[in-house]
């Protein structure tokens, strides 16, 4: 079963899986990164450009999905360097310093709980987030063209693509591409038909939405919605 809530940290969510039997699931591309923890460690998911396969192992998840373009600046790695990857803090961090992450996690009343104290405890440490990864994500969601959230946010073409592999891991088309699956998906688990749906989330008809969630999610769009 898996249950999310909004985070204490702006724009994060914490959430919890715990398997029901085993088989395979799909964690979607977002422009997201997480930490996690599993079994007493934590792990960093980084930013997925296809759907990441599980196998339902047994024991429970807990995480926190950091808002797009946040986790870099708290977990001190580009999101470039994590693309695809689901990496132990240890290989990330200096091990002491994972460690007693690690012990704040695990003495919580429970892990998600540990995970949001130690998510808030790097952000004060951090200070406030770069502005511009929001930024370009607000123009990028409201259906700006890559050219002209370049133009808008007066940083050019090379520094976008440069800042969004740093912040999200990918350039500003892909990161697009992902969030607008994502708005898709939404509108359709609302019950909205599939033809509308493409329509009001930017794609040139039916057919291009079945193509972006079979290439980004490796099912049809009927596949994806039953599950």
């Amino acid at each position: 079963m898996y249950v999310e809530r909004r985070a204490r940290l702006a724009g994060a969510v914490v959430w919890t899986s715990t398997p029901t039997g085993s088989g395979t699931g799909r964690v979607l591309p977002d422009g997201c990164m997480d930490l996690l923890w599993y079994d007493g460690r934590l792990l960093v998911a980084g930013p997925d450009t296809r759907a990441h396969v599980t196998e339902g192992a047994p024991g429970s998840w807990a995480g926190v999905r950091f808002h797009p373009g946040t986790a870099p600046t708290l977990l001190g790695v580009p999101a470039v360097a994590l693309r695809d990857r689901r990496v132990d803090l240890t290989d990330l961090w200096p091990a002491g310093r994972a460690r007693r992450l690690t012990a704040l996690v695990n003495a919580a009343p429970d892990p998600a709980t540990g995970l949001e104290e130690a998510a808030l405890s790097r952000a004060a440490e951090t200070g406030p987030p770069d502005p511009l990864p929001a930024r370009i994500v607000a123009a990028l969601d409201a259906g700006r063209p890559v050219a002209a959230t370049a133009d808008a946010l007066g940083i050019g073409a090379r520094a976008l693509h440069r800042r969004s592999l740093a912040a999200f891991g990918y350039g500003p088309k892909t990161l697009a591409r992902v969030r607008r699956l994502q708005r898709a998906l939404a509108l359709a688990r609302e019950g909205t038909p599939l033809a509308e749906t493409a329509a009001l989330t930017g794609f040139a008809d039916q057919a291009h939405l079945a193509r972006d969630v079979r290439d980004l999610t490796g099912l049809t769009c009927g596949e994806l919605l039953s599950g």
